[in-house]
């Protein structure tokens, strides 16, 4: 695959609420240095600036991104301000809150829905904007229900400070809980051919009847998880399928994340250029049947 040519409508669109996006998105994460963000050395910040900039020029119009994703140096919503500020009109910025990060780094306890205006603002002032495209809330351990949060949010909603909402690490009772009080448009969870879920798998279902979008986060780790290298070889059949593809491990992977359903939205990450333009290249890999019967295969087996 010639990555430096394939621009991300190869993947197609879909919507969040009346918003268009493509489906290779774009996980600003990686930006602020590793995989944890918060773990090592802080990225180099003119590839950083490079890398948003590039994304935007292949077509990327969905940034996932959040006000707790730095580094000692590096604010992810800082550097998306000053790459892409003014914003293009069609550029969708979503962000999530619910995680509650000191300025020291330190993780401090989950956000009570009282806070969370706080952080809402705290995004809507590190990106330069008035609203927000898409908010969503990041179910935490320390609360089981998500209605008094999410109720919070739908009040910011109202107050015209987002335009939509979502949810994000949640079981399909979330999903109905959060539906009660106002719509939904997206839920990211962790998926991946590596990490397969019972809970997530009927997510995934429920969203494509509805028409809500799926957004798996770190769709393309391999075996050793998100803080290992990024899709990485992993098992032989993925490795093999690339071969015939002339393909990465990660584009396989990202490809059979995308076959999942045309509501599903991939919105991997990186700092480093080369590897944009290959996850931007994914979705226009085209796993023949033959593949996805092997993949999926190896997707049950670790179940």
């Amino acid at each position: 695959m010639n990555s430096q040519t394939i621009t991300a409508d190869a993947a197609g669109i879909w919507k969040l609420g009346d918003l268009p996006v493509g489906r290779i998105g774009f996980g600003a994460m990686r930006l602020t240095g590793s995989a944890a963000f918060h773990l090592g050395t802080p990225s180099d910040r003119a590839r950083s600036l490079a890398v948003l900039r590039k994304a935007v020029e292949l077509g990327v119009n969905h940034i996932d991104t959040a006000a707790f994703y730095f580094s000692s140096l590096r604010s992810a919503n800082e550097l998306i301000n000053r790459a892409l500020a003014p914003y293009p009109d069609d550029l969708v910025i979503v962000t999530k809150v619910g995680p509650h990060r000191e300025y020291s780094g330190e993780w401090g306890t989950a956000a009570r829905p009282d806070e969370l205006r706080g952080h809402v603002e705290e995004n809507l002032r590190q990106l330069g904007r008035d609203h927000l495209d898409a908010v969503n809330l990041r179910r935490m351990r320390t609360y089981d229900s998500i209605a008094e949060h999410f109720g919070a949010l739908a009040d910011l909603r109202d107050a015209g400070l987002i335009r939509h909402l979502g949810i994000s690490n949640v079981e399909p009772r979330h999903l109905a809980e959060a539906q009660a009080i106002a719509p939904v448009v997206c839920v990211q969870n962790e998926y991946g051919l590596h990490r397969p879920d019972p809970a997530t798998d009927e997510l995934l279902r429920i969203c494509g009847e509805q028409g809500i979008a799926f957004v798996p986060f770190f769709a393309i780790a391999g075996e050793s998880g998100p803080q290992g290298p990024v899709g990485d070889g992993g098992d032989e059949v993925v490795r093999a399928v690339a071969r015939a593809h002339d393909a990465t491990p990660a584009q396989v992977r990202l490809a059979w994340t995308l076959r999942q359903g045309p509501h599903v939205l991939a919105i991997p990450g990186t700092g480093n250029p080369d590897h944009l333009a290959e996850n931007v290249a994914a979705g226009a890999l085209r796993l023949t049947d033959d593949d996805m019967a092997r993949l999926d295969a190896l997707h049950r087996q670790r179940e």
